[in-house]
């Protein structure tokens, strides 16, 4: 447990506080409008703490700060912390599920509309999100109608340049077909600029001018134009009433809720733009900090609006006011550029429309609830039991789990797949080539592959650990800037395994245990390894496997680590045979790296699709330029026919 030697050390000032374990890894982020009376809060008889705080203080190792200027500078440096470090005692963002948003390429020369999951990306601009893919892929059919901008991709669109012909979409009036020139680029522009203004809800203008254009038409006599509008309009329509109307005026709002219990809360968020529902939010956070509604609120504000595609409306709708809510509707504003309202609606539309959102995060809460019933407390009793069974000094929160793969000692890999708090956390999945063993020989490339691992241990130790046992100086302040660009250099390799599996009987532990001693790490890192005929579990210092329930979630949680592991072996092994199998075909073409080379057998059906191949086939490739395609043609078939020598005689 950290020890606070100088309580006046600690300036009285707002800034973010970093709690990091003993083995220099953040563990907790904080801000505070005073550093020194928040930190002294935590410095005191374990028994008046809530039992998370005394649980985090007790893993604590060394505690660092960092002055800014401002509360609002403080929430920044906070809200950018927790991104960077995700540490295991803060308030965790959940996403049940990954939201699908109607995207437009902005920062294209010709914009395209697509249907886009994940992060963020630059140029774009996101609508939505929507509950279901197949609702945001059956509005935009129908607006594709009114609004004809491309929908495909760049590399479709470069073929159809070069052939001089435009694609299906265009001949079913899906696409103006920008390219083939069949619209000009301010046509297009006000086509782009017109579809954002609909999806953000301002539709009015857009009826009104499909309505003047279809009567101008029927006036003129073009009833076939007349009747193409006529269409388009009634898909609008169609569109418009899908998005549902929830104030009286054109209002720019969200309306947030929140349900909760001990261990998570469910927050919903209704995206309102023009006084349309455009789009609802969804997710999770474990509460793992002991957090009143008020604080929870500040929380959801802070990690949904530090990063949302959908930016910060002017009005935002809360159950409650968040804690210290002046501060963070002045972090809002900076972030919108403009006045942000914080409201607690008591009556009419608006409170209504609240009403809504807490009765889906109660829904949603609930549906959680019946998932949980069988995750975490399986995933707490797997933990505790394997503690137990394996005589370890405390849970293993982190496991790590080896295999190897090779066919008939070629192509040797190994696998290192990584279990937190019971879960996998495939951003720590390692692989390996084995390199140092001849032959089929299991226990020489399991001793390389754990001493390549384990030294990194031992380097990061020497690296960066004091002789009083510390981990870094608490800078006094620091530039903002510097703290957004920050990116995680340090390797997880650095992180230790509470318990290193391995899959095997006594053999593969015999060499973990020979690889412990050999770096001195045996009384540092526990070991266990798992046989699979049947499913015995061998430790250290026992010549019989321990005895663990078939039945209990202990063992189900070894299997599912070990089945994990040589999954990813496996899979890592069949990509290198492929690679090797595939490069006396094509390797050594000029200009065919490995993503065109990998592109064009996928696109054409295996390597003796390739080989087979003509030569116009090859170069009718839009993507792959007209030299290498060339280049492998003559690589595969020899020189071209009108540079072969003459027959003679």
């Amino acid at each position: 447990m950290v020890v606070l030697e100088r309580p006046a050390a600690i300036p009285d000032a707002p800034g973010s506080y970093q709690f990091k374990d003993r083995d220099g890894r953040v563990i907790y982020v904080g801000k505070a409008r005073s550093l020194r009376s928040r930190l002294a809060s935590y410095f005191q008889d374990a028994r008046s703490l809530h039992p998370r705080t005394a649980q985090m203080m007790e893993r604590a190792g060394s505690l660092e700060w960092i002055v800014v200027g401002s509360d609002v500078e403080a929430i920044m440096l906070e809200y950018n912390l927790i991104k960077a470090h995700r540490p295991r005692f803060n308030v965790r963002l959940v996403d049940d599920k990954s939201y699908p948003y109607l995207a437009l390429s902005v920062g294209d020369e010709w914009p395209r509309a697509a249907v886009m999951r994940g992060a963020r990306r630059k140029g774009t601009r996101y609508f939505g999100p929507y509950a279901h893919a197949y609702a945001i892929r059956e509005t935009l059919d129908l607006l594709l109608r009114s609004f004809p901008i491309r929908t495909c991709s760049d590399a479709k669109m470069h073929r159809h340049e070069l052939l001089g012909r435009p694609c299906l979409l265009h001949h079913i009036e899906r696409c103006s077909a920008p390219c083939v020139g069949n619209v000009s680029r301010q046509d297009y522009a006000r086509l782009v600029a017109e579809l954002m203004a609909f999806l953000e809800g301002d539709t009015g203008p857009v009826v009104r001018r499909l309505e003047h254009e279809m009567l101008a038409a029927a006036s003129e006599l073009e009833f076939e134009r007349a009747a193409r509008l006529r269409d388009r309009l009634a898909s609008v329509r169609l569109a418009v009433e899908r998005q549902q109307m929830v104030t009286d005026a054109p209002e720019d709002l969200d309306a947030v809720a929140v349900a909760e219990d001990e261990l998570v809360a469910a927050v919903q968020v209704l995206h309102v733009r023009h006084g349309r529902v455009v789009g609802r939010h969804g997710f999770l956070l474990e509460k793992v900090e002991p957090l009143t509604t008020a604080q929870l609120l500040s929380k959801v504000l802070e990690q949904h609006y530090g990063d949302t595609p959908l930016g910060v409306p002017r009005e935002i709708l809360l159950s409650e006011l968040p804690e210290d809510s002046v501060t963070y509707g002045k972090w809002l504003e900076t972030l919108r550029q403009a006045r942000v309202y914080l409201r607690v609606p008591v009556r009419g539309r608006k409170h209504e429309l609240l009403q809504t959102a807490s009765q889906n995060a109660a829904e949603q809460l609930e549906r959680h609830r019946l998932r949980r019933s069988s995750d975490l407390t399986s995933r707490a009793v797997a933990l505790e039991e394997l503690q137990a069974a394996l005589g370890l000094a405390e849970a293993p929160l982190r496991i790590e789990c080896y295999d190897m793969s090779h066919l008939q000692g070629t192509d040797y890999v190994g696998s290192m797949v990584v279990f937190e708090d019971g879960l996998p956390k495939r951003n720590d999945y390692r692989r390996f080539k084995v390199s140092a063993v001849q032959g089929n020989d299991d226990y020489g490339a399991m001793y390389e592959v754990l001493t390549r691992r384990l030294r990194h241990l031992l380097e990061r130790d020497a690296a960066t650990l004091r002789p009083d046992g510390t981990f870094g100086t608490p800078p006094d302040s620091v530039s903002l800037d510097s703290i957004g660009r920050r990116r995680k250099r340090s390797s997880r390799f650095s992180y230790p395994p509470q318990l290193l599996l391995v899959d095997g009987g006594k053999g593969q532990l015999n060499v973990a245990i020979r690889v412990l001693e050999d770096l001195g790490l045996s009384s540092k890192v526990a070991v266990a390894a798992l046989a699979k005929r049947l499913e015995e579990v061998f430790v250290p210092g026992r010549s019989e496997p321990v005895v663990i329930a078939r039945d209990c979630e202990a063992i189900y949680l070894l299997q599912q680590a070990r089945d994990e592991a040589h999954r990813f072996a496996v899979t890592f092994h069949r990509e290198l045979r492929q690679r090797r199998m595939t490069k006396s075909a094509l390797d050594g073409i000029p200009g065919l790296g490995p993503t065109r080379r990998r592109r064009l057998i996928e696109e054409l059906g295996g390597v003796r699709a390739v080989q087979s191949a003509s030569r116009d086939e090859l170069t009718t490739l839009a993507w792959l330029p007209n030299r290498v395609a060339e280049a492998v043609y003559e690589h595969l078939h020899g020189r071209p026919q009108h540079q072969r020598p003459a027959r003679t005689g």
